[in-house]
């Protein structure tokens, strides 16, 4: 069994300034991300580079309509793609890295096989996407009403760059859900059969330095987070090489269709599931890893394993309140079609379920969220 492969570069920078200076970035390399970020961290560097702006293509989640918008446009002379930003970004340049990326459907169908043909740079924005040091690019796609992932090795970065500068202007509510989905990688990475010791040190090691954090916001409030914001940026790092390893699952599989039809971002929509999928796990088995997991999380708590989830969705809800599915516009018969969805077209989460779930089960957690 493979213990673990890591396989971007790790690299860390204090500034942008260090990091640009040591990418030695030129004109033949494209930039991928957001105004709001470029102008007030990288413009005054005036660097040679082409710059795109994602959201001039379209707001929200990741689509592949949006990446076909893009991909466009880009000049496809670039040696080099650097993607600068949160979890859109970064899915998107994964694409744009592929020799051949158009049509997106194909790719997914398996009639273009993905090769690499740039060199990828990522440097994430937030502290929750991991997907830096992963093989995985996630997009909606449009035609099918469908959110869903591609694996393939063509998209590991040849280098994942850290610098805790660009998290000092992520709104909170960015940083919430962004952290809480890096939790969640690292929870279900730690609990799936593909784990191994080397991706559980990963795993735990990550929640331990989230939850901590995390209180330290319950006692001291938002602005607690500040001086945490580069711990919480490795953690999401130190998250996406265990899921990276050891993957995701039902939490995953289950907001896919709440982010896709309503455009809730991923991490929010993964919080929206993530302690009702826990409990369902309890339901069926409570000994093995999730044992040895709730023990570990109740010790950070200081509370019984017992109340462990109730006291992780007291704190959770304290970070940011969690909302029913309700509130977000879904309806009772939405709860049908989101559970045919994960049986049909999530099978690469659901394989690394802590313990198998029924059709049935996926449709009474909806129901219980509801």
């Amino acid at each position: 069994m493979q213990e673990l492969m890591v396989k971007p570069t790790l690299l860390r920078f204090e500034t942008c300034k260090e990091m640009a200076d040591a990418l030695q970035i030129d004109d033949n390399d494209v930039m991928l991300t957001n105004r709001y970020l470029y102008e007030p961290f990288f413009s005054k560097l005036h660097l040679p580079c082409h710059v795109v702006y994602q959201e001039e293509y379209g707001a929200g989640e990741p689509s592949d309509e949006m990446a076909e918008a893009i991909y466009a446009d880009l000049p496809h002379a670039a040696k080099r793609i650097i993607a600068v930003g949160g979890g859109t970004i970064i899915d998107l340049a994964k694409f744009f890295s592929l020799r051949t990326a158009v049509p997106i459907l194909d790719l997914y169908d398996g009639k273009i096989v993905p090769e690499k043909g740039r060199e990828l740079i990522i440097v994430p924005t937030t502290c929750g996407t991991g997907s830096e040091v992963t093989n995985v690019a996630v997009l909606a796609l449009q035609s099918r009403q469908t959110k869903k992932g591609l694996a393939t090795d063509a998209f590991y970065a040849d280098c994942a760059v850290l610098v805790p500068e660009l998290l000092r202007t992520l709104p909170y509510r960015v940083f919430a859900t962004s952290s809480i989905d890096a939790l969640v990688h690292a929870v279900e990475s730690a609990l799936s059969p593909k784990a191994s010791t080397t991706t559980k040190f990963f795993s735990y090691r990550a929640i331990e330095m989230i939850i901590q954090g995390y209180l330290q916001i319950r006692d001291h409030g938002r602005d607690a987070r500040i001086p945490l914001l580069a711990d919480f940026l490795l953690a999401s790092t130190y998250a996406g090489i265990a899921f990276g390893n050891a993957g995701c699952a039902a939490v995953h599989a289950m907001s896919y269709p709440l982010g896709a039809t309503y455009h809730v971002p991923h991490g929010e929509s993964n919080y929206a599931m993530f302690t009702g999928v826990m409990k369902h796990y309890m339901n069926i088995k409570s000994d093995g890893e999730i044992a040895v997991l709730n023990a570990f999380i109740a010790a950070l708590l200081t509370v019984s394993p017992g109340n462990v989830y109730e006291a992780l969705a007291d704190l959770l809800d304290r970070v940011l309140p969690r909302k029913p599915l309700r509130e977000y516009g879904v309806t009772e018969a939405d709860l049908q079609i989101f559970t045919d969805a994960v049986v049909n077209d999530q099978k690469r989460l659901t394989d690394n379920n802590f313990v198998p779930f029924t059709r049935d089960e996926y449709y009474t957690i909806y129901k219980e969220l509801f």
